[in-house]
């Protein structure tokens, strides 16, 4: 979670609650667990999503483009105006995700949002992250629309780092209070006995994590939190049919 940039093809797999230790066993052959699973544990995840009052950046998205591009504001735990929070643009073309960040405090990215101030005292990658922010924002005027926060285990490769393999599981979202010092609260996206698992990589997905899914019948999945979110929270409370809602899972 240190780097600044990531390009990778991401595929989802939607499991029983119940396969999520089997399969970590398995993997753990060929993979070993992220850092931040500290004492076995998993690590929490929040995230701001940025749109206009349409939602048309994430019905868009959901809607498999050729190329789509969002902000997203990340912490890891529920921040305080000082912690360093990950602002992020992320970007797909052709089924390959690109996403750059800038590491800066959260003071200092309400500071850049409100006001397109810039910290004094950064990286010259934060800057020229924040200067693409600061395009797409031109052209794109979003402002926060949807918390999502979930708790997640993650595996990466250990003949390949860059394969990387992710349980994410009680993902709660709200509507209001869209701030992440506010804390983790929210309404369930999926039911208690139901989880993500994300599969990231740069080349091809390895032969033996394909054995695996076979051993235990999976498959991939197009799945969004933040599409599933809209669903949930918006395009139902306002009365709209479910045929119009099936391709946002």
């Amino acid at each position: 979670m240190a780097g600044n940039t990531f390009q990778r093809r991401e595929k989802k797999i939607i499991i029983d609650a119940s396969l999520m230790e089997p399969l970590k066993q398995r993997i753990e052959e060929y993979m070993n667990a992220d850092p931040y699973n500290k004492d076995g544990k998993p690590y929490m995840i929040c995230n701001l999503y940025f749109d206009n009052e349409h939602n048309d950046v994430i019905r868009n998205s959901v809607q498999l483009p050729k190329y789509k591009e969002k902000l997203r504001l990340r912490s890891y735990d529920t921040p305080d105006l000082d912690t360093k929070v990950f602002l992020e643009i992320k970007r797909k073309q052709n089924g390959i995700g690109t996403k750059r960040r800038a590491k800066i405090t959260l003071q200092e990215v309400y500071d850049f949002l409100e006001r397109r101030e810039y910290p004094k005292d950064t990286k010259y990658i934060n800057t020229q992250v924040l200067r693409e922010i600061e395009y797409y924002l031109s052209h794109t005027p979003v402002e926060p629309v949807a918390y999502v926060s979930y708790l997640r285990y993650a595996y990466y490769g250990k003949e390949d780092p860059d394969f990387r393999v992710t349980f994410d599981f009680d993902i709660l979202s709200r509507r209001h209070d869209l701030t992440l010092e506010s804390g983790r609260y929210g309404e369930p996206l999926l039911p208690p006995d139901k989880m993500i698992v994300e599969v990231k990589f740069a080349g091809a997905v390895p032969y033996w994590f394909v054995q695996i899914m076979n051993e235990y019948e999976l498959t991939f999945h197009t799945f969004s939190k933040i599409g599933t979110d809209l669903k949930k929270n918006v395009l139902k409370n306002n009365g709209i049919e479910e045929f119009l809602l099936t391709g946002f899972m």
